[in-house]
């Protein structure tokens, strides 16, 4: 089979891709947009950890890539750095120090500097979790108890009212926990509730692709009105309830009367629960 070669996308392409994921499509949605597999934008995703990058920009004291264009050509008409910082505005000591730092007069090119400052300006601020060793063991440990971000920085408020080294907002630890280059919470995805190791919108759904939907089921609407109004006995209602460690428990419940009967379950497999509840409705009179 002929591998097609490798395709790099554009500033504007990721920019579509971040969007279509915030609305909820799946990667397959958003890659057949490019006629792509959807592994080919799952690495751009991944990096990140499902979170869009913010957008760098540049620091109003910073020069800018026209000023840089500008002292390269005073540079060439052999221009001294106090006519060069008359001209543009700026310190004499901000254009010295510009022009020995990128080679000097004779080295100096506008378009290698202007790609080093990106570079060097690229300094990502370690995040709170990873400069804090004993609060990260804190959170981590919380979240092996199968504790919410919510949960663990609301109990840190409370726990340390007085210190403020040692509160920590839940999107932090979303964030800390599905950028792994931030250097803390490695590999404690499995810890989330939702087993996710990858941020999704609030509005993704497989529902929309026909997943995550009950094979031929009917909908509650239908329920006949002698049902809805629990005037007539013998209509029951059942449901499984999850606890911690993995524990199940079937409930069914007579709408007339509320009468209740639990099932303890080994498991929620469908064939599970469904002979589960058989055994229990034989024991009714």
């Amino acid at each position: 089979m002929k591998q097609r070669p490798q395709i790099y996308y554009t500033e504007s392409q990721k920019s579509l891709m971040w969007e279509r994921w915030k609305k909820g499509e799946s990667m397959h949605q958003i890659a057949s947009l490019f006629d792509r597999h959807h592994s080919s934008i799952q690495r751009i995703f991944a990096e990140t950890g499902g979170i869009r990058p913010v957008k760098r920009s540049r620091s109003r004291l910073a020069l800018s890539q026209v000023e840089r264009e500008e002292i390269s050509r005073e540079i060439a008409t052999q221009s001294s750095m106090r006519k060069i910082a008359a001209l543009l505005g700026r310190s004499p000591s901000t254009i010295s120090h510009e022009i020995k730092r990128n080679g000097g007069y004779v080295h100096y090119r506008a378009l290698q500097t202007e790609q080093d400052a990106w570079k060097r300006a690229k300094r990502p601020k370690r995040c709170k979790l990873a400069n804090n060793e004993q609060l990260s063991q804190i959170v981590a440990k919380k979240l092996r108890r199968q504790w919410s971000p919510q949960q663990i920085a609301g109990w840190l408020k409370r726990g340390y009212p007085g210190d403020e080294d040692y509160h920590v907002s839940h999107e932090t630890i979303y964030r800390t926990l599905f950028i792994q280059t931030r250097g803390a919470l490695k590999k404690l995805q499995q810890c989330l509730r939702s087993k996710r190791v990858m941020r999704r919108s609030k509005q993704s759904s497989l529902k929309n692709i026909g997943l995550g939907k009950i094979v031929n089921a009917i909908s509650i609407s239908e329920r006949p009105a002698s049902v809805e109004d629990r005037a007539i006995p013998d209509h029951w209602e059942g449901d499984l309830i999850q606890g911690t460690n993995n524990t199940f428990i079937a409930t069914l419940v007579e709408r007339h009367s509320r009468y209740v009967m639990l099932a303890k379950l080994k498991n929620k497999n469908t064939a599970t629960v469904i002979a589960a509840l058989i055994k229990h409705s034989k024991k009714l009179p």
